[in-house]
């Protein structure tokens, strides 16, 4: 946590202490230690699809946590064994972390929207003995169980489905008297898998302890965070880092209650609506949801919502998003930085710096951020090179699971690298250049090409393909794909879309490509590697002719 009502950033950095135990439980740190003292404090506001909200207390979620943990147990889960949680933004969703944790299990974060071979692979690989999921889940995970056989039981939130168990119905056989189990801070408590630009998406294996390791970062992007009043929401998805440990978990460590409703379809106005009508105070919001809101006009005269912070962050926004911000909400929106691996490292802070637009803010108080070379060296100021975060680090991942090499690819010495470059200037402010990887930044997400080529090279009219990101005014990229054929095939519209629809219905909706050009080779170098650099500037020109 940030020291106590710091008089500047200057002041934050030099009074900050991290204050890490030996022993930590994030379930009992997030809901356990509320229910023992103030059990009927709100936690909760689940609005579901018809607009209807429902209200939950500490207390109540914390039962419910011990029932499920019970029911795991019942079921021969050990501590490590890995759980999966396929559901949106919801009260089961958050008993359910809060029930793994408690137990010492691995939660395991899963999107809706993944298809059925991105589920399997995530599935397969972590060796997950258990699911949460809902009827639609359910219908995914059946075509691939056969493919699972480390998978044993699969609950549903809304009742039995073939092949499934009543997730409520097998609660309720059991008391919530759980004991937590009695965790080092360093154990593992969850995997999120991200995407790289090769091969498949690794599984980052995170400690109890990144949830402390990200309050500094969430309280200084939310102006000081906790103060009276303070109510959180978020369009992310709780199955991405963003959502869970930059809003879920951080907001009830603090006992602020967090408003849980994702859209099917995110419109700017039903947001603008939710803010007013729940009394939002503090909400996380990616710079594409920012973009599709500032198409609304003079929103500031048709809702009467009274926001005290807004943070975004995933990539860097300009001088006139922050502008419009400043008119529209009435304060300048905080930047930050991190990923998957090392969260919330770099933060502004309306209230404690000047923002400088076009930077992503400073180093937050207790993590040591740094430019450095291919050596790992610090490079000196205003020079280009890795964004760096130094190691140790309470934030950082114990490692990608089941890929040491990997994880020994990610250090350089002492230092992690980011996978993104960027500049330090004279004052302190970190400015992000680029990325040192190919990874596409869509609509806030974070894609690697790898997944969807690898999902594109099974249609079986392909030959070979490269995927890459291409500019784009509201998703900042969008993902793109270029094919060959097989031998005798020439591609047409209805090919184009089946390849498209092969992706979305394998992955994911916002990972399917926007834009499918075919070719008869693709720039390669004599070891058989795709330039994407060479074939990026080939997709610019195509883009410009049509």
């Amino acid at each position: 946590m940030l020291p106590s009502s710091p008089r500047s950033y200057a002041d934050a950095c030099k009074r900050f202490q991290w204050q890490i135990p030996e022993h930590y439980n994030i379930g009992h740190d997030v809901c356990g230690k509320w229910a023992e003292t103030e059990p009927d404090r709100l936690a909760l506001v689940f609005v579901d699809d018809d607009g209807k909200a429902r209200h939950f207390t500490f207390g109540q979620i914390y039962e419910r946590s011990g029932q499920f943990g019970r029911l795991l147990q019942a079921h021969g889960v050990q501590p490590g064994d890995r759980v999966g949680i396929l559901l949106p933004q919801a009260p089961e969703t958050a008993f359910a972390h809060v029930g793994a944790y408690r137990t010492g299990c691995i939660a395991l974060p899963l999107f809706t929207l993944f298809g059925a071979e991105a589920l399997k692979f995530r599935l397969s690989d972590s060796g997950t003995r258990v699911v949460v999921t809902n009827a639609e889940g359910a219908a995914k995970i059946a075509g691939i169980r056969e493919a699972l056989p480390q998978l044993q039981v699969v609950f549903t939130i809304d009742g039995a489905q073939t092949g499934t168990l009543d997730l409520y119905r097998e609660m309720d056989r059991y008391n919530s008297d759980l004991r937590t189990v009695d965790t080092h801070a360093d154990d593992p408590a969850v995997i999120i898998y991200t995407s790289g630009t090769t091969g498949q998406p690794k599984g980052a294996l995170h400690a109890h302890r990144v949830l402390l390791g990200h309050l500094p970062g969430v309280e200084i992007s939310h102006n000081l965070l906790p103060q009276e009043g303070d109510r959180l929401w978020t369009p992310a998805d709780w199955a991405w880092i963003g959502g869970l440990f930059d809003v879920l978990m951080p907001a009830w460590h603090h006992g602020i209650s967090v408003v849980a409703h994702r859209f099917k379809k995110f419109t700017p106005e039903a947001a603008f609506q939710l803010l007013q009508d729940y009394e939002v105070r503090n909400t996380f919001l990616p710079p594409t949801a920012l973009k599709m809101m500032r198409t609304v006009g003079s929103p500031e005269k048709r809702w009467n919502y009274r926001l005290r912070s807004v943070a975004s962050g995933g990539e860097s926004l300009g001088h006139e998003l922050l502008d419009w911000g400043q008119r529209t909400f009435g304060l300048t929106i905080n930047e930050f930085y991190g990923q998957t691996e090392c969260n919330m490292t770099v933060s502004s802070c309306a209230d404690l710096m000047p923002i400088c637009p076009g930077a992503i803010g400073k180093p937050v108080p207790g993590h040591q951020v740094a430019i450095v070379d291919e050596q790992g060296r610090q490079v000196a100021q205003n020079e280009h090179g890795h964004i760096a975060v130094h190691s140790p680090d309470p934030v950082q991942f114990l490692r990608y699971w089941n890929n040491e090499a990997a994880t020994q690819h990610k250090f350089i010495g002492d230092w992690l690298i980011t996978g993104d470059t960027g500049l330090m200037d004279a004052d302190g402010y970190v400015h992000f250049v680029g990325r040192s990887d190919d990874v596409i930044t869509s609509a806030g997400y974070r894609i690697g090409p790898g997944e969807i080529e690898d999902c594109i090279l099974q249609h079986p009219a392909v030959k070979m393909v490269a995927v890459v990101g291409a500019p784009d005014a509201q998703r900042t990229e969008i993902v793109v794909s270029v094919v060959v054929l097989k031998d005798g095939l020439h591609g047409d519209d209805a090919l184009r879309q089946a390849i498209q629809d092969h992706v979305r219905t394998r992955l994911a909706a916002h990972e399917y490509p926007r834009e499918v050009y075919f070719v008869d080779e693709l720039p390669m170098t004599t070891t058989g590697k795709v330039i994407r650099k060479e074939l990026r500037a080939l997709v610019s020109r195509w883009r410009q002719k049509a």
